[in-house]
């Protein structure tokens, strides 16, 4: 993913022609997963005995990991490849609605007894076929992208940038994914039912950077350009903006989410044995907020010259989410598991933060993110008043909830446009509304 958006630059001309870059977006990660195919045959018994004792339904279907990751795997390059022509709108919906919506299905399948294990099993892998083949299709359809490698635009020195590049990008993102090794910390020590709920509220929090991500999507190839032009201005501009958007965005869902999260389990099916990961929920919903308003920080970084500092800080993620999970998890179970992800989120994030100003001369901090704090302390204060006065008086949770949050969604909206936090989105409410208004007249 990096490694594509970092380098398209390079490959693109005025005329529109890119000397075959797709098909290196293609091969490439092909070269990468038979590599991983081979260490996962030759790793697979000490894999199934480490999970043998708590997670036996793991080491029953081990081998579905492999096309699961290679259709995840093309579904994120046929993504970004989309990223670079500027097209993200298809791709981001596939990722954050498709593919959890066919997941939704098996799941309720599968909840309600309809269909067996092995089959809700089948169809989760097959969601990821099915978004990697509407992705591929899509940018297919765009007619902008060629498959003819130009061998003469290809220097060995090129090629040594870019394995080195996506070497080190690749084996950052494998280090930084700390809700991977909590999940395998977890699953491993309490089994699997333990780690289905660490899971199920770990999906609840993952929702506040849903939209956060396209942003960064959008936002990514910008930068790695300015990056490439030495524009630091403008990188640093679009990095206050992005974080602006991204605290402002991921703090409303948060308290969303919050406020809800009783009629949420109401509704879902066994919800009551997912009660335990309400404080799975709040811990890593705040550790997203965190992670979200930093995550312009990571491309900044990634497509500068000094990319390859971005190892040792990942590196220094890991080494606190591995000795946290370890200090943590025997003793709070899922909720020591959350609290190691707040604890590496602060960590990584600070020091970053303080490295790419001080080295970069780039900023995230504004003065409006003030204002957007200050809002969500009202909405705070609110919510608690209404459920003192008001809850008690409501015939069911989920009229309550969808009263309490109608409310207070409005009033949130009122405060974020009175406060002018951000210009965009108030020119964006104001288009909306002449529109309507406009139609309303006719």
């Amino acid at each position: 993913n990096n490694s594509i958006i970092r380098f398209y630059p390079y490959f693109k001309e005025e005329d529109g022609s890119d000397h075959g870059f797709f098909a290196w977006a293609l091969l490439l990660p092909l070269a990468g997963f038979l590599l991983f195919a081979l260490a996962f045959v030759l790793c697979k018994n000490g894999i199934v005995t480490l999970y043998a004792e708590h997670s036996q339904l793991f080491t029953k279907y081990v081998y579905h990991l492999l096309p699961l990751t290679f259709f995840a795997l093309y579904t994120t390059v046929f993504e970004s490849c989309s990223n670079v022509l500027m097209r993200i709108a298809v791709p981001k919906f596939v990722r954050e609605v498709l593919i959890r919506l066919c997941n939704l299905v098996a799941y309720l399948l599968y909840g309600h007894s309809i269909i067996s294990l092995d089959l809700f099993v089948f169809l989760f892998c097959t969601s990821y076929a099915i978004a990697a083949t509407v992705d591929f299709c899509y940018l297919l359809s765009m007619g902008k992208i060629s498959f003819r490698i130009d061998r003469h635009f290809i220097t060995p020195q090129m090629v040594r940038r870019i394995l080195g590049y996506t070497l080190i990008t690749t084996v950052v993102s494998l280090s930084s994914n700390v809700q991977l090794f909590n999940s395998l910390f977890i699953g491993a020590q309490g089994g699997l039912a333990m780690a289905g709920v660490y899971t199920i509220a770990s999906y609840i929090a993952n929702v506040i950077g849903v939209p956060s991500r396209s942003l960064l999507a959008i936002s990514g190839p910008v930068v790695a350009q300015s990056m490439k032009e030495g524009d630091i201005a403008t990188v640093n501009q679009l990095a206050q903006k992005v974080s602006l958007h991204q605290l402002l965005v991921s703090s409303m869902l948060y308290f969303f989410i919050c406020i809800n999260l009783n009629a949420l389990y109401s509704v879902i099916p066994n919800g009551a044995n997912y009660v335990a990961g309400t404080a799975v929920v709040l811990i890593m919903g705040f550790s997203n907020i965190i992670s979200q308003t930093c995550s312009i920080v990571i491309p900044v970084l990634n497509y500068s010259n000094r990319y390859i500092l971005s190892l040792p800080f990942t590196l220094l993620l890991t080494i606190t989410a591995l000795t946290l999970n370890a200090l943590l998890i025997p003793l709070m179970g899922v909720s020591g598991a959350a609290t190691a992800t707040l604890g590496a989120a602060l960590i990584y994030n600070i020091s970053q933060l303080v490295y790419v100003h001080c080295k970069l001369k780039i900023s995230i901090f504004s003065k409006r993110q003030i204002s957007i704090v200050v809002i969500m302390v009202l909405l705070a204060l609110l919510e608690r008043l209404w459920t003192w006065l008001l809850t008690p008086l409501m015939p069911h949770v989920l009229i309550d909830a969808i009263a309490k949050s109608g409310i207070l969604a409005v009033i949130a909206i009122l405060l974020t446009l009175r406060a002018n936090i951000s210009d965009d989105v108030n020119n964006l409410f104001f288009n909306i509304y002449n529109k309507l208004r406009r139609k309303g007249n006719k």
